[in-house]
């Protein structure tokens, strides 16, 4: 299989065989993704904070 032919097969598939979604699907999905990392970044934020906390107590007690 030719360079030629897979290019030209890849072309006709994208154009007639993939089905693309519609502005508003992606507009839907490109909120929920960006909710899912805010909420994510939110409980990252919050591990960091309290293993912060954890680390200072613990060298509060050594020191």
């Amino acid at each position: 299989m030719g360079l030629k032919t897979y290019l030209e097969e890849s072309y006709k598939e994208l154009v007639h065989k993939v089905t693309w979604p519609t502005w508003s699907e992606l507009q839907n999905s490109a909120l929920v993704v960006m909710v899912a990392s805010l909420i994510i970044a939110i409980i990252v934020l919050v591990m960091d904070i309290s293993f912060k906390n954890l680390m200072k107590l613990i060298y509060d007690i050594i020191i």
